[in-house]
């Protein structure tokens, strides 16, 4: 649980849109086009009809112009290219006239329960274009070019769990059991805007020149993903909710557990392990950034990956041993990057492991607990904390708080701006420590006091008690750092979430937010009903004048 490690976790077999892709693969989901309303701009409504093992769903796209002074990327804007609702059941016209009234407001619009995800993108000023040119041409797109920028969409918001009127998380997840996993429903909003990206361009660049049209090869439309920007909107949720994020890491440890324990290793797995040790490292080779520290970040990985495939063909015995000389070789991202690739050698243990990812978060007071064994909890499970100096120079320069303005969480520096009496409770370190110092002068007056009776002398610290007692039964759960100290870095928080989410080259742009690729790789929608391999861990570009 400490905070750079979080940030150094990759993509696995255990994110959140490999699970979603398996179980539609697997469960062959029948997604098909119930209307196609496209001018030759591609403007207009589409709507897919999703029908699955537990029942019908729809994806509902709106397509508007947008002029190049209303495109805005930031949760404020007010216009975008497209505009999304997932909804259950069938959508006819009343309830079609319906969304379209709300779904193009966003946030200034209202819908109802039958909504599970709201959503919004916009196009790539770097791709979209070109791609309808080419094809409209009869050409393919150019590979090199993809690559820097492997989306033609990229989302600027993706909305759930009972916001703006839509279903919560406990009606999705008793109800609904296809989206019953967290943010299972996001994904698959994702997976959809991506597919409609790829019908949008070949119907506009068909409708263009269809004399010379020709549609683009498979093998690279795969290679399109979305494109996503993660701010700090994201880096709450992890501290809000440590009972879940015990659970995900839990599951991903124990995922580790079983493969050191029972991974069997034998020639054919040798040759994968050098197989995805390679590609993992041509896939960072070709991820572009513009920042120094991920580019540096990205260059030590490749080294890393290099060594690890020396140390492996040369003594590969056991995992045990395998991982141990990498924490004494590797980076922290090599490491993490290692640990992802174990898990994709053996899916026969690993998969079925999401089905525990869900947890009922209950921070359960125990008002009987013995005040001496309240202090035991903290000085054991918080050591971490009461290590930290407070007092030092720049340990508590950071305020978080939410922005009236932009919508958004913020960071605020305590000597410069105002509001840090309505900063965001995100300090656990801190307030563990000072509880343990006001717990401490308290036993010495009342030694042989309960838990309640300390409550009722400090109101204010039920909430920070609460989560100590309650944390005690999760072995992870509580990231290990200081976020209120000057050099924090929010990255790594981005990072970790991104990584159970499964998305991959990260182009941070600054400390605060990053740029990520999500789905490249996956198979298509017309690829239901195919052999699956679910072999699009670190996806590579596509072969020039490969095929499908």
């Amino acid at each position: 649980m400490d905070l750079e490690r979080l940030g150094a976790m990759h993509q696995s077999r255990l994110s959140f849109m490999r699970i979603l892709v398996r179980r539609i693969m697997l469960e062959r989901w029948q997604i098909n086009t119930a209307r196609l309303d496209l001018c030759a701009e591609g403007y207009g409504t589409v709507i897919y009809e999703i029908n699955t093992a537990q029942g019908l769903f729809s994806f509902v796209i709106f397509s508007d112009y947008l002029s190049s002074a209303e495109r805005n990327d930031r949760v404020v804007a007010s216009k975008w290219d497209l505009t999304m609702a997932l909804v259950a059941g069938r959508v006819e016209d009343d309830y079609l006239a319906f969304l379209r009234q709300n779904v193009p407001l966003q946030e200034a619009g209202r819908v109802d329960a039958r909504v599970f995800v709201l959503s919004r993108a916009n196009r790539s000023a770097r791709n979209f274009d070109y791609v309808v040119d080419q094809l409209s041409k009869g050409e393919q797109p150019d590979i090199a070019k993809i690559a820097k920028v492997g989306y033609l969409y990229r989302t600027t918001a993706v909305y759930g769990s009972g916001k703006l009127g839509m279903a919560d998380w406990d009606k999705v997840s008793t109800r609904y059991p296809d989206f019953a996993r967290p943010f299972a429903a996001e994904m698959f909003a994702c997976l959809m805007l991506r597919n409609f990206s790829l019908l949008q361009v070949e119907h506009i660049a068909q409708q263009r020149n269809p004399q010379q049209y020709n549609p683009m090869q498979p093998h690279i439309k795969r290679y399109f993903g979305i494109g996503n920007s993660t701010g700090l909107g994201m880096a709450p949720y992890l501290i809000n909710h440590p009972m879940l994020i015990n659970q995900w890491i839990e599951m991903r440890e124990l995922a580790l557990a079983l493969v050191r324990s029972l991974g069997f290793i034998d020639d054919r797995i040798r040759q994968q392990l050098d197989a995805l040790l390679a590609r993992s490292a041509q896939h960072m080779a070709e991820t572009f950034t513009e920042d120094p520290w991920q580019t540096n970040n990205n260059v030590r990985v490749i080294d890393d990956l290099s060594a690890l495939r020396e140390q492996a063909g040369a003594s590969l015995h056991d995992w045990n041993d395998f991982l141990a000389w990498s924490e004494q070789h590797c980076s922290l991202q090599g490491q993490e990057l290692l640990v992802s690739i174990l898990l994709e050698l053996y899916p026969q243990l690993v998969d079925g492991l999401d089905d525990y990812y869900c947890v009922e978060e209950f921070l359960d007071l125990d008002s009987l607990m013995p005040l001496q064994k309240l202090k035991e909890v903290i000085e054991r499970r918080y050591d971490w904390a009461l290590k930290i100096d407070f007092n030092a120079v720049g340990s508590r320069d950071i305020f978080w708080y939410r922005s009236e303005d932009k919508m958004e969480p913020r960071l605020g520096e305590c000597a410069l701006d105002q509001g840090r009496e309505k900063q965001m409770p995100l300090g656990v370190g801190y307030a563990v420590y000072k509880c343990y110092q006001l717990l401490c002068q308290y036993i010495k007056e009342h030694p042989e006091h309960t838990t309640a009776r300390f409550m009722v002398a400090r109101p204010k610290l039920r909430g920070i008690v609460r989560r100590i007692q309650s944390m005690d039964r999760c072995v992870y759960g509580d990231i290990q750092a200081n976020l209120l100290a000057k050099d924090v870095l929010p990255m790594h928080l981005l990072r970790c979430k991104l990584s159970f989410f499964g998305v991959s080259k990260f182009d941070p742009r600054s400390k605060l937010w990053v740029r990520n690729t999500m789905f490249q790789g996956a198979p298509l929608l017309e690829d239901i009903g195919h052999v699956y391999n679910d072999d699009w861990f670190m996806p590579l570009a596509p072969v020039v004048g490969g095929i499908d």
